[in-house]
């Protein structure tokens, strides 16, 4: 393993470990590049099944380690190349939640599209 796969794996582990640091990360990034995502509803999603204690922890521990990425600075494609840079993120997203798919329920995409309709600048963690 390469010195850089090592601290993306410590940095990984270091966020899903600390739920309340995570929350903050996702929420900061999330309101910084929002209009860039054309899969922000379904990040979305994935964070309130994530935190919604009624999920099982597979699910949880799968879609946080997604999220995870997503907040990280640094990637495989880094976020700030236009067009292409989101892609690495949508990819890990949309692998976790092919994988645990059935436990996003329809109250987790009312409160994400709830959340985009009011703005995600207005949306506390």
């Amino acid at each position: 393993m390469t010195r850089s796969q090592q601290s993306i794996e410590l940095d990984t582990n270091a966020l899903v470990n600390n739920p309340q640091r995570l929350r903050e990360s996702f929420w900061k990034k999330l309101k910084r590049v929002a209009s860039q995502l054309p899969f922000a509803e379904e990040l979305l999603a994935a964070y309130y099944c994530a935190f919604d204690r009624q999920t099982p922890r597979h699910v949880q521990v799968a879609l946080l380690g997604a999220i995870a990425y997503f907040v990280l600075p640094f990637d495989f494609m880094p976020d700030v190349l236009p067009v292409l840079g989101f892609t690495d993120d949508a990819a890990v997203l949309a692998t976790a939640i092919r994988l645990v798919s059935g436990h996003i329920t329809a109250d987790h995409r009312q409160a994400a599209r709830a959340a985009l309709v009011r703005g995600v600048e207005d949306t506390q963690p």
